[in-house]
């Protein structure tokens, strides 16, 4: 069985909102509180669109993160992630998660810029 099955979608994007907006959904563009909610994206029936009343910008649980734009399920970048955590190396990652070694490089150089530059902001 692999760790993947034991992950759920519905989990891992609420912990993605409670993560980003530990208080009340924010918007993207221009920080505003006025949001609101514009259904579900048409592939991942878990991920939030949303709808800024003061700016129009439209947005979603993951837009403007490293978790933006690509093929792999959020559930694969988490459970990546949680690999990068153990320490295990990319050659590992790819194989725990049925990878290409690429993707699994990819990813985690990803996901590694990422929390850099979340800290250098918090700086």
């Amino acid at each position: 069985m692999s760790i993947q099955n034991l992950i759920d979608d519905e989990k891992c994007f609420q912990t993605v909102r409670e993560m980003r907006w530990p208080k009340r959904v924010r918007c993207v563009h221009c920080d505003s509180t006025l949001i609101n909610k514009r259904g579900r994206h048409n592939t991942q029936k878990y991920r939030q669109r949303y709808k800024c009343q003061e700016c129009g910008t439209n947005f979603d649980d993951l837009t403007g993160t490293v978790f933006e734009g690509h093929h792999q399920p959020l559930k694969t970048w988490i459970v990546c992630l949680y690999f990068m955590g153990l320490n295990l190396s990319n050659r590992q990652i790819a194989a725990e998660l049925n990878l290409n070694k690429d993707d699994a490089q990819a990813m985690a150089t990803q996901l590694r810029e990422g929390i850099v530059a979340k800290k250098s902001q918090l700086s």
